[in-house]
């Protein structure tokens, strides 16, 4: 007799859906077809264990599995439960009534239960989009697939579960989620605040200046000048995640297995930190069977790289593309995968080996040669991706010990909140364009217009520096963000003056 269910397969952060066809005959032999990788391949002996284990039979004849479209790679452990089920409707024990209305999901253990899967979000999209009534999957991910409305998503822990359900011999209780409650919930929850740095003012407003923006920053400062607590902080004054912001951003958490069983919506943007010995692989993804890297986790959030000099160049340099492109395409023989990569990074470093180089009070232990090349292990076409350069100097004692209340979080985002609404607004007809950052040469052109007085001390900033085209298209940006945040509708020279000194790195004195 032959069956046919439904599971799915996710390529990059979208997902298609997979027909399991499974005959069964006289013979005594078992075929998988349909490119399948080695665990799809292992899948029969979990599959009879499980069945055995529930007191089922399997069938001892010829049975031929077909995963179609045939010419696309089946890889994972999520079709366990897919062709058990259809292995046991090819054989009468499961009613076939319902069983082409549901996708199935699930790794199977050997004793029946069923395990968590990745990927379920965009799954759950695609199941909508292609018009299934519902989705059977492991309880676990249940919450993750309940965000996508209009479906049933029916969690189950085992394969007795899902038999007596096809057999209306037991009904299954949906998962809802209230997407709107579960979007406010955290949503201004934060473990840290910039009310908990004492002084260091000036490096507040230029991260005020990068969130406002959508900005990269990098901070030059000596060991404990407060770097990384400012780094940690960004990402409480940027504007909340959008509804579809936020599907985006949990999409590529799901596909990399990053959600927790109670997790079911990231609502905070998020904010990754790998360490400097993450290999090219791991920071922008890719591997045998693709998978979304640091940048692409950081997506809609921030990716922040502490000690910059101390990453392999390689991985820095890799970066470069996606820096520009916001997206990051993974290629292979036979296909090619697409992941969003939209972040803003926060770098810091110290400005020289010993750390102490342009220091106010300490003397630098370091040699020129050393200091140049420190700093030569950033590469200029990395340094021109990175809209300010800002200096970091140590906190005065008065300000540490000062009772002064700085301000908070929540008071800086609102106007970054502001800020973002003109661009929102300037930018209204361009899907992919959100703030100023993300402009192309042709937009800043046309929004950054500035006068002959203007011009003329960009001319002279830019041949003192030494700054190339993609510089200047940086600072025209940042000083686009800044007059928007003083609602100017023109960039006025004071502008101009702010962002130029965000150009630490391409002063003379910085090249030792």
């Amino acid at each position: 007799m032959l069956t046919k269910t439904y599971s799915s397969a996710v390529y990059g952060i979208e997902a298609t859906s997979v027909a399991v066809e499974v005959n069964i005959t006289a013979g005594t032999r078992y075929y998988i077809v349909g490119l399948p990788d080695n665990a799809v391949k292992e899948s029969l002996q979990r599959i009879e264990s499980a069945i055995v284990s529930c007191g089922l039979r399997m069938p001892r004849q010829k049975i031929v599995v077909n995963l179609a479209p045939a010419d696309i790679r089946k890889e994972g452990s999520a079709y366990d439960l897919a062709i058990a089920t259809a292995i046991l409707a090819s054989s009468n024990q499961i009613n076939v009534d319902k069983l082409t209305d549901y996708l199935i999901l699930g790794e199977l253990s050997l004793d029946g239960k069923i395990q968590a899967i990745k990927g379920v979000l965009p799954i759950a999209i695609q199941a909508l989009k292609d018009n299934f009534k519902g989705i059977i999957l492991p309880n676990t991910n249940a919450r993750e697939a309940a965000i996508v409305s209009n479906l049933k998503i029916f969690g189950v822990d085992n394969l007795t579960e899902v038999v007596d359900f096809f057999n209306d011999k037991h009904d299954l209780m949906p998962t809802a989620i209230n997407i709107e409650e579960e979007f406010l919930k955290k949503i201004d929850q934060a473990e840290t605040d910039f009310g908990d740095v004492r002084g260091q003012e000036n490096i507040k407003r230029a991260l005020e200046i990068a969130a406002s923006g959508g900005h990269n920053v990098i901070l030059i400062g000596p060991p404990g000048a407060g770097k990384t607590m400012l780094a940690k902080r960004l990402a409480t004054i940027l504007p909340p995640l959008t509804i579809e912001e936020s599907l985006e951003t949990t999409k590529i958490h799901s596909v990399a297995g990053q959600l927790s069983a109670k997790e079911s919506l990231m609502t905070t943007r998020p904010f990754r930190s790998p360490h400097h010995t993450i290999s090219d692989v791991a920071l922008v993804g890719g591997g045998a069977t693709p998978q979304p890297g640091e940048i692409s986790l950081s997506h809609n959030g921030v990716l922040f790289l502490d000690e910059l000099p101390e990453f392999k160049r390689t991985v820095l340099e890799v970066m470069r593309q996606p820096l520009e492109s916001r997206n990051i395409t993974i290629s292979r023989a036979k296909f090619s995968v697409d992941y969003p990569a939209s972040f803003m990074l926060i770098a810091a470093m110290n400005p020289c080996p010993c750390g102490y180089y342009n220091h106010p009070e300490k003397e630098c232990i370091c040699g020129s040669n050393a200091v140049q090349r420190y700093l030569s292990k950033i590469s200029g076409p990395l340094l021109d991706r990175i809209d300010l350069h800002v200096e970091v100097t140590p906190v005065a004692f008065k300000e540490l010990v000062s009772n002064e209340t700085s301000e908070k979080s929540i008071v800086v985002r609102q106007r970054v909140i502001a800020a973002r609404k003109i661009q929102n607004e300037r930018f209204k007809q361009y899907s992919e364009i959100h703030s100023n950052a993300q402009m192309s040469s042709t937009q800043v052109r046309e929004r950054c217009q500035i006068d002959q007085q203007g011009t003329q001390l960009l001319k002279v900033a830019m041949e003192k520096l030494g700054l190339s085209a993609r510089a200047y298209d940086r600072i025209l940006k940042v000083a686009r963000t800044i007059a928007d945040m003083e609602q100017e509708t023109n960039i006025q020279n004071h502008h101009l003056a702010e962002a130029i000194q965000y150009r630490s790195l391409d002063r003379e004195n910085w090249a030792g």
